[in-house]
């Protein structure tokens, strides 16, 4: 979704908040409240906790209800800051903050939880936004900053707080980073209390967004929120090539959906035997390629061989037990894996009309082509024929012109002559 607000600039068709996100849609991190609609017998022990969220849905945060309002999705609200305030957005409300709170890890009694002061006013919300359009500006000057102290750093956002008194560099670094005297030069640049945070390249790629290689938005910019380590292992035990431009997301590390199939593949390798990576047979020893939880197959080649041969588990079980009392097979006995399916029938052609054949074309083709080839020739003779009546005209000319040259080399006509002609006698 898209609105005004996330810079899109294009209003959601059916959006009734017109593009001023009261829905949530636009947040990055959007949450269903599926509790919203059940009654409580006792109003009075509900959740006391809101969860809020900043910067459209990149960083979230519990605040603790003392007013007397009853707040909904989409509010805007002045939370405490640092020496100051800061303006959220309402992301859920009621009992499901408290199951949110479960998932974090997070007390409800803990008198360290921040405090909601009022509903934001339109002084607030003109003080944030004049706010808001200076951290672009603030971004590249702060690179700006920061490359010419040759810091090995990179800085990916920065957020300012609602009031102006405090900005929070967001910086991604291999190395331990002194930027001591960074601080210094940025809260006597910006006139702001400076807080520097590190994040890694999977919290980078969540802030800046994107399309994933499945066609939907990234998984950590959309709903994922607890990072699990990604290894090369869980590619491995699902049967993928250890391709690292394919395995790799945005973010440059490995793909966080390898995680979610993960505990079903492992289920299902639990009845594949153990120790059996390599087999003894007649024509000498057959190593373990792949196992296909689908079809409870595993797959083994020869020495000598490209060519893959698909053993069942009990096969494998018995000749590994062969193995074991020194007995070696004669064959692996592979089973065969084609398919089954019967075989597409190409429909024949079928004559719908009734009167065009293949003939009546052909025909049609040869006629065509004879009256092309007509048309042809005869504007080749049309240019013939006119040169030749030129060359005859430009032939009767010289003759013409010729007979005129003779008359007056014989007789050279005379003034006289032409003003009184001779009287006939």
């Amino acid at each position: 979704m898209g609105c005004s607000s996330c810079g899109t600039g294009d209003k959601v068709a059916g959006c009734k908040s017109n593009g001023g996100c009261s829905t949530g849609g636009c947040n990055r991190m959007n949450v269903h409240d599926w509790l919203s609609n059940l009654p409580f017998s006792d109003p009075s022990g509900s959740c006391k906790i809101v969860e809020i969220t900043f910067n459209n849905g990149s960083r979230k945060d519990f605040y603790r209800n003392t007013t007397v309002h009853l707040f909904e999705k989409g509010d805007l609200v002045a939370v405490e800051g640092v020496s100051g305030f800061d303006i959220g957005t309402i992301n859920l409300t009621g009992e499901i903050v408290r199951l949110q709170m479960k998932k974090r890890n997070a007390d409800e009694t803990d008198p360290d939880i921040k405090k909601v002061l009022r509903r934001a006013t339109d002084k607030d919300i003109e003080i944030w936004q004049q706010n808001k359009d200076r951290e672009k500006e603030a971004l590249i000057r702060a690179r700006a900053i920061a490359r010419q102290l040759n810091l090995e750093m990179k800085l990916t956002e920065v957020e300012i707080q609602a009031d102006g008194r405090k900005a929070t560099f967001f910086y991604i670094a291999d190395d331990r980073v002194d930027f001591r005297e960074l601080i210094k030069i940025y809260a006597k640049e910006f006139r702001v209390k400076v807080e520097m945070r590190q994040i890694g390249a999977r919290q980078e790629a969540a802030k800046v967004g994107g399309i994933g290689s499945c066609g939907r938005e990234l998984c950590c910019s959309t709903w994922l929120t607890d990072f699990k380590s990604v290894n090369t292992t869980a590619a491995r035990y699902q049967n993928l090539s250890i391709n690292q431009s394919k395995l790799s997301g945005q973010c440059g590390r490995l793909k966080c959906c390898l995680n979610y199939e993960l505990d079903i593949y492992l289920d299902a390798l639990q009845h594949f035997p153990d120790n059996c990576d390599t087999l003894q047979v007649a024509k000498g020893t057959a190593i373990l390629i792949k196992k296909d939880i689908f079809k409870n197959l595993m797959w083994f080649t020869l020495p000598d061989s490209n060519k893959q041969y698909p053993l069942t588990i009990e096969r494998v079980r018995k000749i590994k037990q062969l193995n074991e009392r020194n007995q070696v097979p004669d064959e692996l006995e592979a089973v065969d894996v084609t398919t089954q399916k019967p075989k597409e029938v190409e429909p024949e052609f079928v004559d719908v009309v009734g009167q065009i054949s293949l003939r009546s074309l052909e025909r049609a083709e040869k006629k065509k082509r004879h009256h092309n080839h007509q048309k042809e020739g005869q504007h080749k003779e049309q240019p013939r024929q006119q040169q030749q009546g030129q060359g005859q005209q430009n032939q009767g000319q010289g003759n013409k012109g010729g007979g005129q040259q003779h008359r007056r080399d014989n007789r050279p006509p005379r003034k006289d002559d032409r003003r009184n002609p001779p009287k006939k006698a």
